[in-house]
């Protein structure tokens, strides 16, 4: 199990007596069922955890919170957090200083219930400022510029820097097209009964070396790719280069869309998984049935794999890949951050039909009614399915 980074501060009244507060502070604290580090009324390393706790141990702390929160609002400017027991007049103290940071426009929070309550919604904090964490510093780059085609799909750069801490890095279509001249094509490890995708494979490990090189040579922990433009240029494609990437921990989107690589880079930092970048291509609101379809997927996140040509083009190597059946969930975020959609639901199957990408999965939506929103209001046409239902972080982690 993964050691949690929380740090617990308190502030405590010099009214009450210490010894019977701290009796009461090591009881409470042991029943929330998590790790931490109670660092006491030394704020000085504030703000450098992935959840920082205020513990208000007790009434008239208003003032002292007060004093503290200019040198508290330079080191972080991350939610306010309240824990409180309800002994001793704290939960009133929280109130009176929530209500005095909302004055302020200062976002915060009393966390405060019962003990399931308050260990869940401090689990799920800590995952969110982990994430946060993750992100802060990622250098993504956009290889190539985004397919003619994606006249949505546009990003503010100066949004996605200030509240995700990522950097977008351009890279020219021209330095990948270099990059696989200068990369000898090498016999691949993978195999295929099809002539032709067999005569493909060399060339698609070449593009994978490539970007690979590419990945290393910008520091880039992802990257969104021009792909099409190969089909022409090297008469191949970069799909079970994305495929291979994902897997290894690099976030590898299609088509230079950068809001679907900025939405599957947030899913890598949360859950593991850089999801799976696809389209829908048939939907039906009456029942809420989706099929989404695209020529690659995570090779980590499928069951089972084969080897197929691109759909479009039907050249070079395509995958179709299975993946395990049940929970999921649909996630996109627009580029300026400005809004997202997120729906749970079930992969119900897996199909092959040979009139669409190759990979193919029908999804069921738990609320058949979020259907509506592909035909009214969508955010582009790509979008990323996760294993699992992540609907309750990726709201909070959105706020």
């Amino acid at each position: 199990m993964k050691a949690m980074n929380i740090a617990i501060y308190t502030l405590t009244s010099e009214l009450h007596d210490e010894q019977a507060v701290s009796t009461a502070t090591q009881e409470f604290l042991r029943s929330l069922g998590v790790d931490y580090e109670l660092k006491g009324c030394n704020y000085a390393d504030y703000g450098t955890h992935a959840l920082d706790l205020i513990y208000v141990r007790t009434g008239g702390t208003e003032g002292i919170f007060r004093r503290l929160l200019p040198q508290l609002q330079q080191q972080s400017n991350k939610p306010f957090y309240l824990l409180t027991s309800g002994k001793s007049n704290s939960l009133a103290a929280s109130m009176e200083i929530l209500s005095f940071l909302r004055q302020q426009q200062i976002r915060g929070e009393i966390i405060h219930g019962s003990e399931a309550y308050m260990h869940h919604r401090i689990t799920l904090l800590e995952r969110l400022g982990e994430t946060l964490r993750k992100l802060k510093g990622t250098r993504l780059g956009v290889i190539g510029e985004p397919s003619d085609w994606l006249i949505s799909s546009v990003y503010d750069r100066q949004a996605v820097a200030d509240r995700l801490g990522v950097d977008i890095i351009d890279v020219p279509m021209s330095t990948l097209l270099e990059a696989i001249r200068q990369t000898p094509q090498m016999t691949p490890a993978e195999q295929s009964d099809c002539e032709e995708i067999q005569r493909a494979l060399p060339g698609a490990q070449q593009i994978y070396s490539a970007l690979r090189y590419l990945v290393e040579r910008y520091g880039l922990q992802g990257f969104t790719l021009r792909c099409f433009d190969l089909l022409t240029a090297v008469k191949n494609t970069g799909c079970l280069a994305l495929a291979k990437l994902n897997a290894e921990g690099i976030v590898a989107g299609c088509e230079g869309d950068v809001p679907t690589m900025l939405t599957m880079a947030v899913t890598k930092a949360l859950t593991g998984v850089s999801g799976f970048q696809c389209n829908p291509s048939r939907i039906n609101p009456e029942t809420g049935e989706i099929l989404l379809a695209h020529c690659t997927i995570p090779l980590n996140m499928v069951e089972r794999y084969e080897f197929d040509t691109h759909f479009e083009s039907g050249i070079g190597v395509g995958i179709r890949g299975y993946m395990k059946e049940g929970p999921v969930t649909i996630f996109k975020m627009a580029g300026d951050l400005s809004r997202c959609f997120i729906a749970e639901g079930e992969l119900v199957r897996n199909e092959a039909n040979p009139d669409l990408c190759r990979t193919q999965q029908i999804i069921q939506l738990s609320d058949k009614r979020q259907a509506s929103y592909f035909l009214t209001e969508p955010i582009g046409n790509h979008h990323v399915i996760i294993p699992g239902h992540h609907r309750e972080a990726l709201e909070e982690l959105y706020i």
